[in-house]
């Protein structure tokens, strides 16, 4: 056993491992990473237990806070539109009181981070997505642009920029969203030879790929000069978010280079902005002292009464992890923080109780546009974000992020924002001690 271990665990010969921990957080994904960061910050020993990749692999580098209501009615001012959420909804749990001050809060804790970001806080704004349409969006990257309304472009003389190959990026979508907008759009692939040897297999020519690349200080000099070269005037320049895969400054860079509004539109995913957000929050709770099992997976929690003991992990073993408070972080479907069976939906690692329709054929519906009734299935909890294991209160466990029922995130819009403000919630719970 390594000095490190005896020095931050208590360890005793000839008795069995414990690794003990004042909060232990299962899922790294955005809402378990803010958490941890928070709980960490504020003085509480946290480890992460994270199997790998998670939803910000495919970020569009915005955040949502709630798009519509239930019913489809639009929504600018997300605060206002509170009460017409259903009562089991996250938000309604939080407040609107509790709210106003979380989403104050957040931007200074991204920033701190080495996140940048920018937005209106309480009012939506929208940004151009890689379909061509506008979306509405409550906080950005600083590398995506956001405008007041969907005429940001309206009359702007627009040149939109693609690498030869690169088919993530649709051209086609943006060009002809954008000029429904009223842009004048003119298209242009871009010839980048150092891109060369990626195009030689269609598999590597992918967002990460082209990003190690154009990176580098020489290829993006390159590539701006070269489109001052094949600019006939516009006002505006449209490029795919390939950029900045580990430095957040260089988006805000090529715009300074080339001296014009420039639009960076996230391609299909993988996400660089994404990606590069990730590896900033866990650099931000490692630098902050707290402990990440990475590429691990709980296999199995137990609990004494309506109290969680302890967890185990696929790498460790029979060597359990234990803490005063657990948080569950672990998704949805999409991250198997839910499990669907033909018959019912559960909760894989505790059973715990799930809100979910009766009846499979009320999970969805046959339009594949319409509301499906499955996206706001998830776990259910008391007004603090306890979970319920049946019908009990789960004392020392507490959930956050899309493992959480009541809000269909896809629907409303609301999902990045059911993540950071639940993840904030949970961790100001524990950190005043309720």
């Amino acid at each position: 056993m390594s000095w490190e271990w005896r020095k931050i665990y208590s360890y005793e010969p000839h008795e069995q491992h414990i690794m003990k921990f004042d909060t232990l957080v299962i899922g790294g994904g955005l809402s378990g990473l803010l958490c941890a960061i928070r709980l960490q910050k504020a003085g509480k020993r946290t480890a992460i237990v994270s199997s790998g990749q998670n939803a910000l692999h495919f970020s569009s580098g915005t955040f949502s806070l709630l798009h519509s209501t239930p019913d489809g009615t639009p929504v600018d001012t997300p605060l206002d539109a509170l009460d017409a959420l259903e009562d089991g909804h996250p938000y309604r749990k939080i407040g609107k009181e509790r709210m106003e001050r979380l989403i104050a809060d957040i931007p200074g804790l991204l920033r701190e981070c080495g996140i940048p970001v920018h937005g209106q806080g309480t009012r939506n704004s929208y940004y151009l997505s890689p379909m061509g349409t506008w979306k509405k969006a409550w906080l950005a990257l600083d590398d995506i642009q956001l405008f007041p309304d969907k005429s940001g472009l309206q009359d702007a003389e627009v040149l939109l920029v693609n690498f030869p190959g690169y088919l993530d990026f649709n051209t086609a979508f943006i060009e002809e969203g954008l000029s429904r907008s009223g842009a004048r759009v003119r298209t242009e692939i871009l010839s980048v030879p150092e891109l060369d040897v990626l195009r030689a297999n269609p598999s590597e020519m992918r967002s990460i790929g082209i990003a190690r690349i154009v990176d580098r200080e020489a290829v993006r000099s390159g590539i701006v000069d070269a489109i001052r070269g094949i600019s006939k005037g516009e006002d505006t320049v449209v490029l795919p978010a390939v950029f900045g895969l580990d430095d957040p400054a260089i988006p805000g860079a090529i715009r300074a280079a080339l001296g014009l509004r420039t639009l960076l539109v996230s391609p299909m995913p993988p996400s660089v902005p994404g990606i590069r957000t990730q590896k900033l929050l866990k650099k931000a709770f490692l630098a902050a002292g707290g402990r990440m099992l990475e590429g691990d997976t709980v296999v199995r929690v137990t609990l004494d009464g309506q109290k969680v003991s302890a967890l185990y992990t696929e790498n460790l073993g029979d060597t359990p992890l234990t803490a005063d408070n657990y948080i569950l972080a672990t998704g949805s479907f999409f991250s198997r923080g839910l499990h669907a069976t033909p018959g019912r939906i559960e909760e894989p690692l505790m059973g715990l109780d799930v809100i979910a329709a009766p009846g499979r054929e009320n999970w969805y519906d046959k339009d594949f546009f319409s509301r499906h009734a499955y996206l706001g299935f998830g776990i259910g909890t008391d007004k603090d974000f306890h979970p319920m294991k049946d019908g009990m209160t789960v004392r020392n466990l507490w959930a956050a992020g899309a493992v959480l029922g009541g809000a269909n995130t896809l629907a409303e819009g609301c999902g990045a924002g059911c993540a950071i403000l639940t993840a904030m919630a949970v961790a100001n719970h524990i950190i005043s001690g309720k």
